[in-house]
């Protein structure tokens, strides 16, 4: 995983390089992206910035997510019912574990990935842009609460 700090500056510069206003409220909201490995729900992010900043509304942290998701600074992973959750750590395509009981995501590391992405290539004659690729179950934790 990329150092905190740096992957924030990362994302200010992309945002000064398309002329968005970078305020303290928006910084706050890049932070709690990048810092969490809970991938966040809007609601989330907003309830962490909000004890810094009373004031800032949920619209802005709609807002300001959407923008981010729009540079390709968040990796946005959307869900049937509703609660789309977010990755500021590594906004690209990659693998998740998802628990079906409390509803943790976990990035495993598939080296393997890759090689399946090419092979899905060679195989179909898809010129590959995007991949979701979840794998659904029940984390350690959950295990042992439900036996």
């Amino acid at each position: 995983m990329i150092e905190p700090k740096s992957r924030v500056e990362s994302m200010l510069k992309k945002l000064r390089a398309h002329q968005f206003r970078v305020t303290p409220q928006r910084i706050a909201i890049l932070k709690v992206l990048v810092c969490s490995i809970e991938h966040p729900t809007v609601e989330r992010i907003y309830e962490q910035v909000k004890s810094d900043f009373p004031t800032t509304s949920l619209a802005t942290v709609y807002k300001t997510v959407t923008l981010l998701k729009e540079l390709n600074e968040v990796l946005e992973l959307g869900f049937p019912e509703g609660s789309n959750r977010y990755d500021g750590n590594k906004p690209y395509p990659h693998p998740h574990v998802i628990c079906i009981k409390c509803k943790k995501i976990v990035d495993p590391d598939l080296s393997g990935l890759a090689d399946m992405t090419t092979e899905l290539k060679k195989e179909t004659g898809f010129k590959i842009i995007h991949h979701r690729l979840d794998f659904f179950g029940i984390c350690p934790s959950c295990q042992k609460k439900y036996k």
